[in-house]
């Protein structure tokens, strides 16, 4: 592979601004989630016992320990560390030399803190089952004992901490080295950004198949994902309306990015590598344009990065290429690779033909597709790829731990060698281990093949388990919603008769309103209405503290629902009663004539989701008691610190803002000034190209200033020349002159002579 020196900078950056969007859109949500008055506070788990704090640290790694050191509440803390990780990353967007391993590292800190803390909160066997089955393919030896509750129980919050923990491996030490110089060592951390693409995509492509939902193997699911999905986006709508055989063949077109492609990820032969990123580009594109899945696509877009090399960046940069590397390949190497490359694609349009049974119907102006393999048959090339796969990763791993050893060895000087050497034996150590490591989540898409890992590394990964360096991932296990999208409806009532719906800003409520687009803002509360739309409200205990937050009316809940609180119905006083019930939504269809309908959805009743209540309801008191939701403890006196009063002025600034406008809001400007940094940097280095190239033309051609000179001079002498010509000229003129009168002189001197002469005579 190429160098990797804009790509790896790229990548960087990108990771700053995912970072800030993560840290905003959930310090937005703090009050009504974790807040004192919010949904499930952070307080009632986050004991402070008066343990020495390493002792505290080890057992819960989150630095909300340090609050009371500060004095600060467990909401203040949260919030002040949101705020702290925002800065942060917005000041390594906008700075390069801020890109640094240590800064990533602080960044990661604050995350997992926000994430991870040893809780005793009780999680139900439906909701894990729920998660694990439907929508992600976690580990069934996976904990929700963390401060985030089901609130951050999302797979792209595992995500985001494992690459910001890969982020500190691939980050320069700047801040310390004080140069931003290429380490010989780079390109192997920045494997495995691409070795933990490659696990994410295989895995969720595999798991759509191991999930035996009917949906998938019948290439069906596309015809209920658009209308199912947690938050549609209106162009949901319209790929909603696309025809059946078309979607179909969509279905085809993910498998085939998702589990074959992949592999191309470690090819030698760049153009396959490029190749493999614009269809992994495609498919989060399309992901991103049809659904509200806040920062995954982009971080999943940022780790496609890693397939890139600088020639390809320049060539988006419009740069001139001065590597030519393809150029001094020889024409036999160059034949061979592009008949494996078209062997490549041969092999897999022939097996994609074959597997899905392709045909044109030309009668219907289609393609038919079917799936032509049956599952047995899916896990026995599962079981014979799993070990394959890991020895791939082994062998690319291997080179270029190599590669970049055999360029250790040819620093020049003793003393240069031997730091580089030394820094790459630390970071080859550290690449090793994190890929022994991930080995363990990845082959839980096969048992046989987990079951055969090496006892150590299980042992290893069950230390760094707490930590989330690595993850199991696979979205869309099973496909919901295929008798219709359930949705919880909210009603409110102040006299028992007339009931007014609590309409969400995002979620799907009023059949007319338009599909929000709120990328890459994540309103976690939306997301899990539509978890607990998909079994009964006991299953979801949170939803019992939400109905009894709105009773009694608490700002900070009520925000999550709308951020302008002018546009929640009961804004002025709490409702009386309320109650929930549970709809089936459908997409609407086009009118006969072609034109578009006036409402987004239709939707009829399905049942009671939960019974009505009131304030002190022998029901809802009996439900918070059961779940533990009944705050007992004393309320502590709020904190009047210098941080803790910045934090709260901080919050009164962005009251009232949409999430998703301050984000980006903030992506704007972080955007606005690298463009413009990045145009001063341009000027400068024309600039700066222009006078040198201006030297260089007169280091090269040093009589070009002397033949002007030479010019100049002889047009002078020219000059000269003709005027001593004429001047020469002129003085004949005059002699002549002279020599004429003379003559006319001497002449009538001699007529008389001749006349006196003549007179004597």
């Amino acid at each position: 592979m190429g160098e990797i020196i804009l790509p790896r900078r790229l990548f960087l950056w990108c990771m700053a601004l995912i970072y800030m969007v993560a840290f905003v859109s959930l310090y937005v949500q703090i009050p009504g989630l974790y807040g004192n008055d919010g949904l499930l506070p952070a307080r009632w788990q986050l004991r402070y016992t008066g343990k020495p704090l390493l002792e505290q640290l080890l057992t819960s790694p989150t630095l909300l320990w340090l609050g009371p050191l500060l004095g600060l509440d467990t909401q203040t803390a949260m919030e002040l560390l949101c705020l702290t990780g925002a800065a942060l990353s917005l000041a390594a967007s906008l700075l390069e030399p801020l890109r640094d391993s240590l800064v990533f590292f602080c960044l990661w800190a604050l995350y997992l803190s926000m994430y991870q803390v040893s809780l005793r909160w009780p999680l139900p066997p439906f909701l894990f089952s729920l998660t694990h089955y439907v929508y992600f393919n976690l580990p069934k030896s996976v904990s929700l004992l963390q401060v985030g509750q089901v609130f951050l129980y999302f797979q792209w919050d595992n995500l985001l901490l494992e690459t910001g923990f890969l982020c500190v491996l691939v980050a320069p030490l700047t801040l310390i080295r004080g140069s931003r110089v290429v380490r010989e060592h780079d390109p192997v951390t920045f494997w495995l950004i691409r070795w933990l693409l490659f696990r994410l995509m295989f895995a969720s492509g595999v798991v759509k198949l191991t999930s035996r939902c009917p949906t998938w193997w019948g290439l069906t699911a596309l015809t209920y994902h658009y209308e199912t999905q947690c938050i549609p986006t209106p162009l949901a709508w319209f790929a909603h309306q696309l025809p059946v055989w078309w979607q179909k063949l969509s279905i085809v077109g993910t498998f085939v990015i998702e589990i074959p492609v992949p592999f191309l990820f470690f090819s030698p032969l760049r153009r396959l590598r490029l190749a493999a990123f614009y269809m992994q580009l495609l498919l989060q594109v399309l992901i991103i344009l049809s659904g509200n899945y806040n920062f995954f696509n982009l971080l999943t877009v940022t780790l496609c990065l890693s397939l890139l090399d600088d020639r390809h960046v320049n060539f988006w940069l419009r740069k001139a290429d001065k590597s030519g590397d393809e150029n001094n390949d020889s024409k036999l190497l160059l034949w061979l690779s592009r008949l494996v490359e078209l062997l490549v694609w041969a092999l897999t349009i022939f097996g994609t033909i074959i597997c899905f049974d392709l045909q044109v119907d030309s009668a219907k102006n289609a393609v038919s597709s079917r799936t032509a393999f049956t599952y047995h048959q899916f896990n026995q090339f599962l079981k014979t790829v799993t070990i394959p796969c890991i020895w791939i990763g082994v062998l690319s791993l291997t080179w270029e731990l190599v590669a970049s050893m055999f360029r250790c060895a040819c620093i020049s000087g003793f003393l240069k060698r031997f730091w580089g050497m030394i820094q790459w034996t630390v970071f080859a150590a550290a690449a090793a281990s994190m890929f022994a490591v991930s080995l363990v989540p990845f082959s839980y898409v096969e048992y046989d093949s987990h079951s055969r890992l090496w006892p150590g590394v299980r042992q290893a990964y069950g230390l760094v388990d707490r930590y989330q360096l690595v993850n199991s991932y696979g979205l869309f296990r099973r496909m919901t919603g295929v008798g219709g999208r359930p949705e919880v409806v909210i009603e409110g009532s102040n006299d028992g008769n007339t009931w007014t719906e609590i309409e969400f800003m995002y979620k799907p409520g009023n059949v007319s309103a338009s599909p929000p687009v709120v990328t890459p803002h994540q309103p976690r509360l939306d997301w899990q209405m539509w978890f607990a739309a998909l079994g009964p409200q006991t299953q979801s205990p949170w939803f019992t503290s939400l109905m009894y937050r709105l009773l009694q009316g608490k700002r900070e809940v009520i925000e999550l629902i709308q951020t302008d609180v002018s546009k929640y119905p009961f804004h002025e006083e709490p409702p009386t009663y309320l109650r929930a019930h549970r709809y089936r939504y459908w997409f609407t269809e086009p009118k006969a004539d072609g034109s578009f309908p006036e409402r987004w959805w239709r939707r009829v009743y399905d049942q009671e989701f939960y019974p009505r209540v009131h304030l002190g309801n022998t029901f809802l008191e009996g439900m918070l008691t059961q779940f533990g939701l009944k705050d007992k403890s004393a309320s502590r006196r709020v904190s009047n610190t210098a941080v803790a009063q910045a934090v709260r002025w901080v919050r009164a600034q962005v009251r009232g803002v949409p999430a998703h406008t301050l984000i980006w809001t903030l992506l704007a400007c972080s955007a606005t000034f690298c463009l413009l940094q990045g145009l001063r940097s341009k000027n400068r280095h024309a600039e700066q190209t222009a006078v040198t190239d201006e030297a260089a033309e007169k280091v090269d051609d040093p009589n070009e200033g002397g033949d002007e000179s030479l010019s100049d001079h002889s047009e002078e002498k020219q000059a000269e020349e003709d005027e001593s010509e004429k001047n020469t000229e002129d003085e004949e003129e005059e002699e002549n002159e002279q020599k004429l009168v003379s003559e006319n002189d001497d002449e009538e001197e001699l007529v008389k002579k001749d006349e006196n002469h003549d007179e004597s005579f």
